[in-house]
């Protein structure tokens, strides 16, 4: 048996490796166009890669995914987060857990993943081409009768002009368009692609020199699209950022393509507030200091240069007296600490890591075996489907999950 896998990326490499080991008479072989596989495990997690989430129950861990969630439910029942760590330490990479849930090589080094995987590769017999462009491929069916080809096997054409034979194909393209391309030819719809986990670039100045300052628990909100998050924000140079903005943005994500990235936005920067206690805590703050300049008056612990940007905001000099400060400013100062209105006019780029939606459709896929419904033979895993996750390790989790499947089937579905 012959399969070929297109895609030397993190889900390529898996689903190789699961297929030779699964099969060990069988011929696997990756084809990369590039010269450097593996590069987005490389880059990802600022250089440490996050390997996957601390989360070892199915039911909550599907949570983490805008797209894909329901499909992935029965296949983490099979191999989820928990088989992840036993396989990289089985193989003598230790994962650490992070006080947010993220994992990673206790080393810090995504090399060491990288590592891991091409040399397990190697041991398992996979062949890996690197620069080999393929450009398309054919399927013909058990009885097509074809010339020159085999019933039952796949062609795959090159850009040297050269053509492969296989017996099954796994696509791991991630979200190149030439993988949509070879699904659509053989057959599959394909949901648009759009950007997901992206920055926000905010209207204004009224963030401005405030780059670096982080805010550990706020809530950002799509009013117009009803979808919110709470957690850890980051201001930047061009609005707003960190894991709370990005999760917005992957929940988002279509609606912030249709809107053309032009959007509004809004901030609770005291998210254990609502309007009423914070005027509450506003005017028990009057009473308590009167004579205090309401600048050193920071009873929400916000960072100083953000509280006193809040309050120039609402035209608050940062040096009245707290007695000084008329209930209509207060007002103010409540609804821009609370429901603070911000205007989205772009995106940015996560650090150098592009995840998206969109994709194969899922109904059209197998998820016992990561099979093609439309064409028998044809797998599928990682970021080609239309899956995807927040941040924090949950797409490189599908991508391990789906090729392990995948990789299983196709080793067992030989002979």
């Amino acid at each position: 048996m012959r399969a070929i896998v297109v895609g030397g990326g993190a889900a390529g490499f898996f689903g190789a490796i699961t297929c030779a080991q699964t099969h060990p008479d069988a011929e696997v072989t990756i084809l990369e166009a590039g010269r450097d596989p593996l590069k987005k495990v490389r880059i990802s997690g600022g250089g440490r890669c996050n390997v996957t989430h601390h989360c070892f129950e199915p039911a909550l861990l599907v949570q983490n995914y805008p797209r894909g969630g329901k499909a992935l439910r029965g296949a983490f029942s099979r191999f989820q987060p928990r088989d992840t760590v036993e396989w990289f330490e089985s193989r003598g990479v230790k994962l650490k857990t992070e006080s947010d849930g993220r994992m990673f090589p206790i080393t810090d080094d995504s090399e060491t993943i990288a590592g891991c995987l091409m040399g397990e590769a190697k041991q398992a017999g996979v062949q890996l081409r690197t620069g080999v462009a393929v450009v398309g491929a054919i399927a013909h069916p058990a009885n097509s009768g074809t010339e020159g080809v085999e019933g039952g096997k796949f062609e795959i054409l090159l850009k040297s002009g050269a053509k492969l034979e296989c017996d099954r194909l796994l696509l791991t393209t991630g979200s190149h368009p030439l993988g949509y391309r070879i699904a659509k030819s053989l057959g599959h719809q394909i949901e648009p692609p759009v950007p997901s986990l992206f920055t926000f670039n905010l209207e204004g100045d009224r963030l401005k020199d405030l780059a670096g300052i982080s805010v550990a628990n706020a809530i950002v909100q799509l009013p117009e699209a009803k979808l919110q998050q709470t957690g850890p924000v980051l201001i930047t140079h061009w609005g707003l950022s960190g894991p709370a903005a990005l999760k917005l943005s992957a929940w988002g994500a279509r609606y912030l393509s249709a809107q053309k990235y032009r959007a509004p936005l809004t901030i609770n920067w005291v998210p254990q507030y609502n309007p009423e206690t914070a005027r509450a805590e506003l005017l028990q703050l009057k009473s308590a200091a009167p004579k205090s300049a309401i600048a050193k008056c920071n009873c929400f612990a916000l960072p100083r240069r953000l509280w006193e940007r809040l309050l120039a905001t609402v035209a608050i000099d940062p040096q009245t007296r707290c007695a000084e400060i008329s209930k209509k400013a207060f007002n103010r100062l409540v609804e821009e600490l609370t429901r603070g209105r911000y205007q989205i006019t772009g995106k940015g780029v996560f650090k150098e890591e592009f995840v998206t939606c969109g994709g194969v459709k899922l109904k059209e896929v197998n998820f016992k075996t990561m099979e093609s419904r439309c064409c028998p033979g044809l797998y599928f895993a990682g970021e080609i489907l239309d899956i995807d996750g927040v941040t924090g390790g949950f797409n490189f989790q599908s991508a391990w999950t789906t090729s392990w499947l995948a990789g299983q089937a196709m080793g067992k579905s030989a002979g």
